[in-house]
């Protein structure tokens, strides 16, 4: 996954996969997807993101969960 932040237009694009685009749809005010062919999102693009995702800070984390935990510690 990539996160990317346009500053001159203030735009956010997080890019889950690399698959070519077949689909853009318009999901909110200035909020679109885009999707494959078999409709799996591909990526999705947040405009006027310092507003629209409070965009001042960003933070990652990865959360494991219980089934995936107790396999690593067995």
């Amino acid at each position: 996954m990539k996160v990317r932040f346009f500053s001159d237009t203030d735009t956010a694009l997080v890019e889950f996969t690399s698959n070519e685009v077949a689909e853009t749809k318009e999901i909110g005010e200035n909020i679109y997807i885009d999707l494959d062919r078999q409709g799996n999102l591909v990526s999705m693009t947040i405009e006027h993101a310092r507003t629209n995702a409070r965009l001042q800070e960003f933070s990652y984390q990865e959360v494991v969960g219980q089934a995936q935990s107790r396999q690593t510690s067995a």
